[in-house]
């Protein structure tokens, strides 16, 4: 039965939600959510291991050669990844148990992405020397978990980290998702996703520990809501 609270208010998205990550909350998954709240046996966590496991699988994919089945396995990953708040929001079973685990297993989908888009442009050989590859791809790696990290982290530290970006991870599987249904006109199509990944999202790392910095007084706390850094 659907929570009466959180049907009086949008159980689609979370406030953090911004951009493509909100449309496809509210296009796509909203769409899949009602019809499984009547499953009995159905838990937000079941569905967030769901998610998780397809993302991985797409990685496989990707590394196996097969990006354009990787693309449709990621899309439908993140998809699913939005159900599983929609559930628990329905049905009364938020917790933060539950939004710790599913932060922690999207790692696993997203390194597991990553990982499988970079073995894939190593098979097609789009790079005349591998060690610029797997610089660029450690670097994808790198700047997509601290996305996530430096915006949990500021989040629990009450730090503003100013305007939402476009980096976010809704929009990183979007890119990559695109440049993998594109393989069939140009196998060489997610390179634009490895490059997109490796630059952007570590000038907005960059930007957010600049903002912080100068937003800081000379003792290391935000003047504006007086948190330091305890770890």
């Amino acid at each position: 039965m659907v929570n009466e609270t959180s049907a009086r208010r949008d159980w689609r998205t979370k406030p953090t939600d911004r951009f493509i990550l909100k449309w496809i909350k509210c296009q796509l998954s909203a769409r899949i959510t009602p019809k499984l709240v009547g499953v009995s046996w159905l838990r937000p966590w079941m569905v967030t291991v769901g998610s998780a496991g397809l993302g991985v699988l797409a990685g496989l994919l990707f590394a196996l050669g097969w990006a354009f089945l990787a693309g449709l396995t990621a899309a439908f990953s993140q998809i699913l990844d939005g159900v599983d708040g929609q559930l628990a929001r329905l049905t009364g079973r938020e917790s933060r148990v539950g939004a710790f685990m599913d932060s922690v297993v999207d790692r696993y989908a997203d390194g597991a992405l990553v990982i499988g888009l970079v073995i894939y442009l190593a098979r097609v050989a789009v790079f005349g020397r591998l060690w610029v590859l797997l610089a660029l791809g450690a670097f994808a790696l790198i700047g997509s978990s601290l996305i996530s990290y430096s915006s949990a982290r500021a989040e629990s530290l009450g730090i503003d980290l100013g305007r939402p970006t476009l980096a976010s991870k809704g929009t990183r599987v979007t890119v990559i998702v695109l440049s993998a249904l594109l393989t069939p006109l140009w196998a060489s199509t997610p390179v634009i996703a490895l490059f997109y990944l490796a630059l952007h999202s570590n000038m907005v790392v960059l930007k957010r520990l600049l903002r912080v910095s100068l937003a800081s007084d000379g003792d290391g706390r935000m003047g504006r809501h007086g948190d330091t850094e305890t770890r």
